[in-house]
């Protein structure tokens, strides 16, 4: 069988991710990237062993051996992108956010609807084994009704006054930083889990460092921000460092989640837990391969991710025995595998359902995130209207 053809648009952090997740399903092949020039391209192309290599992505989604292509560029050119990949007639897998407004992510999810394209967007924290698994237990009313849903997501890659990324603008990063960027993912992952949909939003945000140094050489994003004194620029911030946020859900149940990104000790934290009427559990991205299950009547318990005590509908997401732990680049392995599968097996978007996030997800997220920063602005609860220019 001939393999599916990729371009990867965007080789910062994520685009390599993405490329070497690709690389593991043996069925797709990376066949070109595009940077924003051909000599960044090339150089790029040629550590990460990529043929063909473009200095504009237009002359990219022209190269009719490309099937699927893929969007790891900053925020704000995710609309202007993905809209292009569609009218190329590519299928398209995005990161998140979508766009930088529900008005935008509604236009994508109209025209990819009308075009019959393979839509993805990249929220691979629901493709952990152990979170599948998890829905499947909700789904059989192993923890019984669901009533309360918390957590948060806590990093502390911009906690010095030193530290700098494109994030923080608003004209590159979009107008949210830390709910739209970790937000999203808290609010997608448990609404995957749960099968619950977030209604309605109650959001406090604050910029905890107002003014940060921006050091005047370059740094890549988690690089250490280290430079010598008076080798910064003073720039004022416009988008949150925190948020906390009430949340009501479809089915009248009720929950809250915090967003940090200058919570000292925190990597990457991405955790929850649900309280149903049976029993309760508890899930940390940071030991991906446990899951806490509490009881009232007798010890509480932690599921190890091993296949032999997994649900059948959930085997599939997991690859290795128990013990050997997946991770980060696993999750995004299965996301990818889905998405890949999903083009491979010739399915249609209109007809069947995707077991990864699509641009459904992706403009429900844009609408939560909207919502979000309307109620900080008028100190109300705000509805989510993900149907608005549909």
């Amino acid at each position: 069988m001939e393999k599916i053809k990729v371009g990867i648009i965007g080789t910062g952090f994520i685009g390599p991710s993405h490329i070497e997740a690709i690389r593991r399903l043996g069925f797709v092949d990376v066949v070109a990237l595009s940077e924003t020039d051909q000599s960044s391209a090339e150089k790029k192309a040629a550590v990460l062993n990529i043929p063909k290599a473009y200095g504009d992505y237009k002359d990219m989604l022209r190269d009719e051996e490309i099937r699927v292509v893929h969007n790891c560029t900053p925020n704000h050119l995710h609309y202007q992108i993905n809209k292009d990949i569609v009218f190329a007639g590519k299928h398209v897998l995005s990161e998140k956010p979508l766009a930088v407004s529900s008005v935008e992510s509604a236009e994508l999810l109209n025209l990819v609807k009308e075009r019959g394209i393979v839509h993805g967007v990249n929220f691979n924290y629901r493709q952990f084994p152990i979170l599948r698994q998890l829905a499947s237990m909700v789904e059989h009313k192993e923890l019984g009704r669901i009533n309360l849903i918390h957590g948060s997501y806590l990093q502390d890659w911009l906690l010095f006054e030193t530290d700098y990324n494109w994030r923080l603008a608003p004209e590159v990063g979009g107008k949210s930083r830390a709910v739209a960027d970790i937000g999203s993912h808290w609010c997608d992952t448990v609404q995957y889990v749960t099968g619950k949909k977030i209604v309605e939003v109650f959001g406090d945000l604050a910029t905890i460092i107002p003014v940060r140094k921006k050091a005047k050489q370059h740094l890549a994003t988690y690089e250490n921000q280290t430079q010598e004194a008076g080798a910064y620029e003073d720039i004022p911030i416009q988008t949150e460092d925190y948020a906390s946020v009430l949340i009501r859900f479809d089915d009248g149940s009720k929950g809250v989640f915090t967003v940090s990104q200058v919570s000292a000790g925190r990597k990457n934290r991405l955790s929850f837990e649900l309280n149903g009427s049976k029993k309760s559990v508890h899930w940390n991205q940071e030991e991906p391969e446990k899951l806490w299950i509490g009881h009232r009547d007798h010890a509480n318990e932690v599921l190890l991710a091993d296949p032999s005590l997994f649900a059948p509908e959930a085997r599939s997401s997991i690859h290795y025995p128990g013990g050997h732990n997946e991770g980060w680049p696993d999750a995004l392995k299965n996301m990818m595998l889905n998405f890949y599968s999903y083009i491979r097996d010739g399915k249609d978007p209109s007809r069947d359902k995707a077991n990864f996030s699509t641009f459904e997800e992706g403009h429900l997220s844009m609408c939560i995130t909207d919502a979000i920063l309307e109620s900080n602005e008028t100190g109300a609860w705000v509805n989510v209207n993900n149907e608005k220019n549909l």
